[in-house]
């Protein structure tokens, strides 16, 4: 096995001397799959961030369905877009707990790396397609796309991410359990990433920064395409009282306004109750090292009780109102329809593939061939997607 690089050079700058003992220290890095010389100019977090920002399947994200399909509109967020959002709330979140700010930014950034086209649509279909071959989970693709499908570098595949940051991004949400997807399975096989126990805090924070952005930028979003309305979400968990508030003191004010005298103060009381109970947390587990963390045995990060179960009730009408509208539910079962199709195609036929690609296949219909088939749609934006269906099927599908 690879053994991590020790750090060479030593980073010129170091980060901030009042992290809390449980923050990710860079110094204490479990390193590298592939050794490398430490920068001269920048911690290996940050070097981690700055990978993931320069490769191909971030830049990818400006063109991956959120919850519109990406030609819907200009004001609705992209997988980019929502991934710049996470990581500046964890981020700041991080500073607030005194955690390694540049560690949670990097996981934040790469979190959505392994969504397919079309949103969870593209990746039920995908997963439906490739059942008998293992499935589809995009962050087993995340993992994947960042240890194997990048091209960057000559000596090895990847991004040849740190250890923390692989960890982070594959146990984000929480520990693994068996049946584990495969690329987490063999990943794990050659460098253990010690799935059944939870991750560092900034990972831990990473999630929960998901969590915030999404639901309150999927409500400027659910607004602004007319799913519902502000009366509707006046009687909604969590943010109806925020509605409430804002009408009687602002009154009839334009929407975009409303949206904002809503958004600011919700996003302020889940950052503020997150920062509490995590804090208490704290107080209660004495981590002493990041080590403590992972040995905790429950996450120390989260939000309280009554906010979490606000929040899991504002996620079912967000479900109801937003996810499952028809207006939704009829592009993405386009959508699904659009990923099923090249699938099948390309498993028939890999000659359909662009040359590498179909290098990589061997018989139609086999293993191998559907796994290279899984990665290449995985990868595509959904202009992408539907240019193929086009090109294959010589029929244009409106989604």
């Amino acid at each position: 096995m690879p053994q991590p690089a020790g750090h060479l050079l030593g980073p010129l700058f170091e980060p901030p001397k009042d992290m809390a003992p449980y923050a990710t220290r860079p110094a204490e890095s479990r390193g590298r799959l592939y050794p490398e010389p430490e920068s001269a100019t920048r911690t290996c977090y940050q070097r981690d961030r700055d990978r993931i920002i320069h490769s191909a399947a971030f830049r990818r994200l400006k063109h991956k369905t959120q919850v519109f399909v990406q030609h819907e509109g200009d004001y609705y967020r992209t997988r980019l877009t929502h991934s710049l959002e996470v990581a500046q709330i964890a981020r700041s979140l991080a500073r607030v707990l005194a955690l390694n700010e540049d560690l949670a930014e990097a996981i934040s950034l790469a979190h959505d790396l392994g969504h397919t086209p079309f949103g969870h649509a593209g990746e039920e279909a995908l997963n439906a397609a490739t059942a008998q071959f293992g499935g589809f989970d995009h962050n087993a693709h995340a993992l994947r796309l960042v240890t194997r499908l990048e091209h960057r570098y000559a000596a090895f595949d990847g991004l040849n991410l740190t250890w923390e940051a692989l960890e982070g991004l594959v146990k984000h949400n929480g520990p693994l359990k068996p049946p584990l997807p495969g690329p987490i399975a063999s990943f794990d096989a050659q460098w253990p990433l010690e799935l059944s126990s939870w991750p560092g805090l900034e990972a831990q924070i990473a999630a929960l920064a998901d969590d915030i952005a999404y639901v309150n930028h999927d409500i400027d979003d659910g607004l602004r395409a007319g799913l519902f309305t502000p009366l509707d979400l006046k009687h909604a968990p969590l943010a109806g009282g925020y509605v409430s508030e804002a009408l009687s003191r602002c009154g009839d004010i334009e929407l975009g306004r409303l949206i904002g005298e809503v958004v600011r103060p919700l996003m302020s009381a889940l950052i503020l109750d997150l920062t509490a109970e995590t804090q208490r947390r704290l107080q209660a587990a004495r981590p002493a090292r990041a080590a403590g963390v992972r040995a905790n045995g429950r996450a120390l990060a989260g939000f309280s009780d009554q906010m979490a179960k606000d929040v899991a009730e504002l996620k079912a009408f967000l479900l109801s109102h937003m996810y499952r509208h028809p207006k939704v539910m009829r592009s993405m079962n386009a959508a699904k329809g659009v990923v099923g199709d090249l699938f099948a195609a390309f498993s028939r036929d890999p000659s359909l593939l662009p040359a590498d690609w179909a290098h990589a296949c061997g018989a139609p219909g086999d293993a191998a061939t559907a796994g290279v088939v899984r990665d290449y749609i995985a990868g595509m934006t959904d202009r992408f997607a539907l240019q193929e269906h086009t090109r294959i099927f010589h029929t244009e599908i409106a989604v």
